[in-house]
Formats: C-alpha cells, sequence, structure tokens
C-alpha cells in the first residue's frame, strides 16, 4: 500500500471510498474525440468519482491567441470544486486518468495554483485499478457542499512575452515537453506550424512514467532534471499547457520549487506565427 504527498496506488484509495476527507475525480479525456472522456465516465468509473472535462471544466473558450485550451476561469472551477465537497486545503483530491497523468497532472497543477496543496495522482489510473477488481460503478455523485474561495499563485504563470524575454537570460531554462519529433518540428498532428519556440530544450512528458502509466522513481526524476538545477526559472511549455502539467509534477516531485506554467503553449506560440505570413 502506497501513499506519498504526490501519489496514491490502488490499495491505498480502495480504502478510502467511504472517506469523505477524500474526493476522486476522474479527468479521462482524448484530444481527437472530446466526448469520449464523460462518455467513458458515464459508462463505468471509480466508485463515488465526480469527473472534471479538459474541455469544459479545465479550459476556457478557445480565441485568436491563448492556445488550445485556455486555463479555466477560476471562479467557475472553484464554485464547481466546491460542489464537490471539496474544502479547500483539507479535503484530499486524488486524480487520475488512462493516459499516463496526461489530464490528471492538468487538474493536479490547477488546484495547486487555486492553492489547495492537498492532491495526488493515482499510480496507474483507472487501469490499474480495473485489473485489480477494485469497486467502479457508472452513478453520478451529488452535489455537496464544499468551501473553495478563490485565491491565485499567479507567479506560476507566464505569458508569449515572458518567455520571449527568457530567450536572452541563460539563467532562465524553457521546456518544451512535447514528443521529441514534434519538438524538432519533423511531425505536428495538431497545430497549423510544425516547430518549436527558439532556444527551447526537450524534455518528453512521457519519460515521468512508464507505458504502463505508473510514475518512475524519484530518484529518476531527479536525473532527467539534474543538469538545470542551477537554473534561476524553469518554464514548461507544450502544445496547449496541458501535458507541460506532467513535466510540472515531475519537477516538484524532483525537489524544484522554481517552475512556472507557459499555458498557451506552441500553440499560442505559432497563432503569432500565423499572423506574418
Amino acid at each position: 500500500m502506497r501513499k506519498t504527498n504526490y501519489l496514491v496506488d490502488s490499495e491505498w484509495l480502495s480504502q478510502q471510498l467511504d472517506n469523505p476527507q477524500v474526493v476522486i475525480v476522474d479527468c479521462r479525456f482524448q484530444l481527437a474525440n472530446p466526448n469520449w472522456g464523460q462518455d467513458s465516465y458515464g459508462q463505468s468509473h471509480i466508485q463515488g468519482a465526480y469527473y472534471l472535462d479538459l474541455n469544459l471544466d479545465l479550459s476556457s473558450e478557445v480565441k485568436l491567441h491563448g492556445g488550445r485550451h485556455p486555463l479555466p476561469d477560476m471562479n467557475l472551477l472553484s464554485q464547481k470544486l466546491a460542489q464537490m465537497g471539496i474544502v479547500k486545503n483539507e479535503t484530499l483530491v486524488v486524480a487520475y486518468d488512462d493516459s499516463r497523468f496526461a489530464f490528471a497532472a492538468r487538474l493536479w497543477w490547477l488546484l495547486r495554483y487555486l492553492g489547495h496543496n492537498s492532491v495526488v495522482l493515482f499510480d496507474g489510473g483507472v487501469c490499474d485499478w480495473i485489473k485489480r477488481d477494485y469497486p467502479v460503478d457508472n452513478s453520478i455523485p451529488e452535489v455537496k457542499l464544499g468551501d473553495f474561495p478563490v485565491e491565485v499563485n499567479s507567479e506560476w504563470l507566464v505569458d508569449i512575452n515572458t518567455v520571449k524575454s527568457a530567450q536572452n537570460n541563460d539563467a532562465l531554462i524553457v521546456v518544451d515537453s512535447r514528443d521529441r519529433d514534434r519538438y524538432l518540428g519533423l511531425r505536428e498532428p495538431i497545430d497549423p506550424i510544425a516547430g518549436s519556440i527558439p532556444g527551447a530544450v526537450n524534455s518528453p512528458w512521457k519519460q515521468v512514467s512508464n507505458e504502463s502509466g505508473y510514475l518512475n522513481s524519484i530518484e529518476y526524476q531527479q536525473q532527467l532534471w539534474n543538469d538545470y538545477q542551477s537554473a534561476e526559472e524553469i518554464i514548461v511549455y507544450c502544445g496547449s499547457g496541458v501535458t507541460a502539467c506532467v513535466n510540472l509534477f515531475s519537477l516538484s516531485v524532483a525537489g524544484f520549487k522554481n517552475t512556472k506554467l507557459f499555458p498557451g503553449g506552441w500553440s499560442d506560440w505559432c497563432s503569432y506565427l500565423g499572423d506574418k505570413k
């Protein structure tokens, strides 16, 4: 049985299903099929889990600039969290998906951005839960009355202008979290222009876990970021600020505090390149 300040496993979670101080949130999603996560949740989910949708709950409306998944309206998100019975910094939130933390990490980061530090990821995701034959159902949990006042750690975010200025500062590291071929501009399945932010280094988010969705060791996470120990600040991005949060999670596990998210990511950056054509 495993529980740390950043991760829990199936055995531990299975013993908390009746614990009112633990709220489970299903974050499953597929970029290519936006309805899939909600549909899958409706068919079967970890017993008692709520659902938050990447597009509808964990992002806001897409505009000309700002990326494919702008951060959500924090007042609306806080209301949704309170309706799950979450009391800020009292309730433990357990976030899961089936995509190697790709979407659960977005919720993990958002909760901490909102000042709620009592949040962990579920190791192995729903696939591990089902494999071990723990309880699932298809019922929707009732609305509850929590308490989640809005306050944000605004210094955790950077915009495109800050990223541009970082290119002239050797003490600032900009990390591209996408797959290597997308970073190199050899392939771009989503955005209209291929490439990466000039000067960025590449650390693909999938390195954080193994192919079965289990987090690699703390020592492994530390090794991933060992070259950046002396960095004054580490700015992390991906396509649209989602899987970058997996790397931010890894950095947190490795003990780094000087990390920031560029939520617009490559989708925001390349939207300005398009303007020049």
